[in-house]
């Protein structure tokens, strides 16, 4: 009887597997994503630095108050950017936080389905050995029962 349980399970099984191995793709999508995002935020930041660079490069040798103004409205532009690099970086990463917890509940779920096949694998085993025992000690008791007479 458990053995048959345990393969009533086997579609549930599937289906499981299934629904943790695509948030597991999802997840690495998402890691994908989220690493993305930082190496642009990187890159953003790292010119900046380069910019300000020249800035005191260029500042050294004077600058003319046109330069001086397109210098600050590009570092204003630079710096939304990098804000909202940031914020592009914050939201992938809430996202990864969701979508790692989404595998983690299927994961889950999925190895307490495999563990509860087992147990009703496990179960079907010790009945079966239990069934065997009691038919040869039938068998022994008529053996030495027929010895007697």
């Amino acid at each position: 009887m458990s053995k048959g349980r345990a393969a009533r399970l086997a579609p549930v099984i599937t289906m499981a597997e299934r629904a943790e191995r695509e948030a597991a793709v999802q997840l690495g999508r998402c890691q994908g994503l989220l690493s993305q995002a930082q190496v642009k935020l990187g890159e953003l930041e790292h010119f900046r630095g380069d910019y300000q660079q020249q800035w005191i490069s260029e500042g050294q040798r004077g600058v003319s108050g046109q330069w001086l103004m397109n210098y600050q409205r590009f570092l204003t532009q630079l710096e939304t950017a990098i804000g909202q690099q940031r914020q592009t970086v914050d939201w992938h990463r809430n996202n990864l936080d969701k979508v790692r917890e989404l595998w983690q509940q299927r994961y889950a779920r999925l190895e307490g389905l495999r563990k509860l096949v087992q147990r009703y694998r496990e179960e079907a085993r010790l009945a079966e050995d239990k069934r065997e025992q009691k038919l040869l000690d039938e068998l022994a008791q008529r053996l030495n029962s027929g010895d007697s007479d």
